[in-house]
């Protein structure tokens, strides 16, 4: 449909934007140690502005840095030492006719770097303690980035409840530094009012119980608020425009914010001198699956609702927050539910979202695939990655492959999943000739079938299939790769990207007809691999032929939803595996209404996933009944069921039928074949090291990068 609406010009205050697209504040952990905006994070930021956003929103600051950073490396507006490097900020955004706001915060109860330095942390009443269901499921390497956090004494935070004295000292620090973003040229500033911060610890009344004219009624809690936001009005002057990012409910917090605090609030912010909210929502991020629902939500739109109830109430605009996508968004801002739309993972994703929507290149955006590895990369203190834009964080490096001179080579690219689209893409785009080669009848390899466990992944897979289409790669499909086919086109280098070899370990009992492994399984599902389908008793190897003679199992989205109609498995299933490809499989299976038990040997489940993901899935699967144990050593499967040892009792579990996820390993098979041919070869992706979708997708940029590289 049409963006067009998304693409008109509209004010905040007397701030006119080219269009409604805002980049939501995330932090990225790209500043100096030091609190300066460094090349990195300047670089980060130029290339959204470059991307057609019309505001850019600074990830959040410390308005009293060092005190009241939540991340190692987070800017600092405490101080003028600060300012050449925001003024540097501003001038290269301001180059691409886009605005930036500065978000002026104090992270509160949420200052990790006070803790680990040991200074006080500021807060309304003393928190209560609430039990982090997320620590068992780290590894062992994660958990060592939480090691810090006892402080230097090991005994935890050491807060303090803010007198009036402190109250009035935030309340300057936020003036100073608004004057700062004025100095250093930002076009406005966002006030942070959520997401468990100072503001929103008052805002609160989970957070606070104070009994003096800043605790008890939503007035009373909100005057801290009231304070900074006049404060800042008064020394800003009247055009400058303040926006208050607001939290429109606390998820799964006892007696947490509600939409109706939300909305008072708001209009308090309005009165004070607010020129725009900002609306998004905050959760008890001690729970695991609660951070997918606040402040960074799962489900599309999800507060989409609090914004239209808010846009009603108030006079100024709104900006709305929460996966949302660009069709609901222009049909959302035509029917007044909100003025402006902000993207966060879209646009690390893709930070050329704004001008291929303008361009009407809406299918040529890079799709995020919501796996949250940019935010876990800050829960272990590490600066921000996303799993299918290699650019991110390293734009301050330069495009190499963009910038190329050297074009016109000829490239033959053998495997057609993720990692070997991406590079087939890479090449073409700097201008070679590529050949990809598929042995399936379609693209996109082993993420076809996590694209059924979680149907993100397929827009991957359609982004990339569509993006060699529009690039005109010679894609080869149904063609495994042989000598002559490479004798033929000659090529000048061969990338192979053909994916792990599969087998499943030596488990007594591994070949009994009601035991799969992952290809079978596969197979089974998506066509290909025939092996599972011989275990199959003739009905169901019927039923399975035909739909994959009439090609439904080439679709993805028809087999996502004719499998809840009918699939080739029974009730009772046994996972062996409790790696990626065991948890996706369990993820399946469950919402098909599956019993399924899955064991795993180590002491981790799914470590591949990143931790935000993890933590929600684990959750969604022991809500379902999933049963799922840790240490648990299998020892042979039987007609009678699957034994294994946990805990140094040994117990067998029946199973109509077993899977067993284990056994990928790199495969150089086919790289060693083309090498000895006489080919220069590089392998990327699981056939050189297992590192699954983002693994292969990062191998790629690597693998292009170095081929590309001028020649001395």
């Amino acid at each position: 449909m049409s963006h067009a609406i998304l693409n008109s010009p509209a004010n905040i205050g007397t701030m006119q934007l080219k269009n409604r697209f805002v980049l939501a504040a995330m932090g990225s952990n790209y500043a100096t140690a030091e609190g300066h905006c460094g090349e990195q994070l300047i670089a980060y930021y130029e290339a959204r502005a470059k991307g057609g956003a019309g505001l850019l929103i600074l990830e959040t600051t410390s308005v009293s840095w060092p005190a009241g950073c939540s991340m190692p490396n987070m800017v600092g507006f405490s101080d003028d030492c600060f300012l050449p490097g925001l003024r540097e900020l501003t001038s290269k955004v301001h180059q691409y006719d886009c605005k930036i706001a500065a978000q002026l915060n104090h992270s509160g109860k949420v200052s990790q770097e006070d803790t680990i330095a040991g200074r006080p942390i500021l807060v309304p009443s003393i928190p209560g303690k609430s039990r982090n269901d997320m620590m068992p499921l780290l590894t062992r390497e994660e958990l060592g980035n939480f090691i810090k956090m006892g402080g230097p004494d090991g005994k935890g935070p050491r807060y303090h409840v803010m007198d009036q004295g402190d109250i009035d000292n935030l309340v300057n620090d936020f003036v100073s530094a608004a004057k700062r973003a004025v100095i250093a040229g930002f076009d406005g500033i966002e006030i942070h009012g959520g997401h468990g911060y100072v503001i929103s610890s008052f805002l609160s009344p989970a957070t606070n119980q104070r009994d003096d004219k800043y605790g008890g009624s939503v007035e009373n809690r909100a005057r801290l608020m009231v304070e900074i936001v006049r404060a800042v009005r008064a020394a800003v002057g009247s055009e400058f425009p303040i926006i208050i990012r607001l939290d429109a409910k606390e998820y799964r917090v006892e007696n947490g914010i509600t939409p109706d605090d939300f909305i008072a609030a708001a209009k308090l912010a309005q009165q004070a001198g607010a020129d725009a909210i900002d609306v998004s929502a905050y959760s008890d991020t001690q729970k695991g699956i609660a951070f997918t629902e606040a402040p960074l939500v799962h489900q599309p739109s999800a507060y989409v609702p609090f914004s239209e109830q808010v846009k009603r109430e108030l006079d100024i605009p709104v900006i709305a927050v929460g996966r949302i996508e660009l069709d609901s968004a222009a049909k959302d801002i035509a029917n007044h539910k909100y003025d402006f739309l902000g993207l966060g993972r879209k646009l690390i994703a893709d930070p050329e979202l704004p001008n291929k929507s303008a361009a009407g290149m809406a299918r040529s955006i890079r799709p995020c695939i919501y796996c949250y590895i940019c935010v876990s990369q800050i829960f272990i203190n590490k600066p921000m990655l996303c799993a299918v834009n290699t650019d991110v964080g390293r734009e301050y490096k330069g495009d190499l492959i963009a910038s190329s001179t050297d074009t016109g080579r000829r490239f033959s690219v053998v495997g057609g999943g993720p990692g070997g689209m991406e590079a087939a893409r890479l090449l073409a785009t700097a201008g070679h000739q590529v050949t990809l080669f598929e042995k399936e009848p379609q693209l996109g390899g082993t993420a076809r079938i996590a694209a059924l466990a979680y149907e993100p992944n397929a827009g991957l897979i359609d982004y990339l299939s569509g993006e060699l289409q529009r690039l005109k790669v010679d894609v080869r499909l149904n063609s495994p790769i042989n000598i002559a086919a490479l004798e033929a086109l000659n090529p000048d280098h061969v990338i192979v990207a053909t994916g792990a070899k599969r087998e499943a370990p030596e488990i007594a009992g591994k070949n009994l007809k009601h035991v799969f492994d992952g290809e079978e399984m596969r197979g089974l599902l998506l066509g290909g691999d025939d092996r599972g389908l011989k275990k199959l008793n003739p009905i169901k190897r019927a039923l399975v032929a035909t739909s994959q003679a009439l090609g439904l199992t080439n679709n993805i989205s028809w087999v996502r939803v004719l499998s809840h109609l009918w699939m080739p498995l029974q009730k009772d299933i046994v996972i062996v595996g409790g790696g990626l490809v065991g948890i996706e499989i369990a993820e399946f299976l469950v919402e098909r209404r599956r019993r399924v038990t899955v064991l795993e040997p180590s002491a981790t489940l799914s470590p591949e996933l990143s931790i935000v993901r993890r933590a929600r899935v684990i959750h969604l699967l022991r809500e379902h009944g999933c049963n799922m144990l840790t240490k648990a050593m299998v020892s042979h499967i039987d007609k009678a069921g699957v034994h294994y040892e946990h805990k140094e009792q040994k117990h067998c579990i029946k199973a109509d039928q077993v899977i067993i996820a284990q056994g990928a390993d790199a495969d150089t098979s086919v790289s060693e074949l083309i090498s000895k041919a006489g080919y220069g070869v590089t392998t990327i992706g699981d056939c050189r090291s297992i590192g699954y979708l983002d693994g292969a997708i990062h191998d790629a940029r690597t693998a292009v990068s170095g081929l590309l590289q001028p020649q001395t």
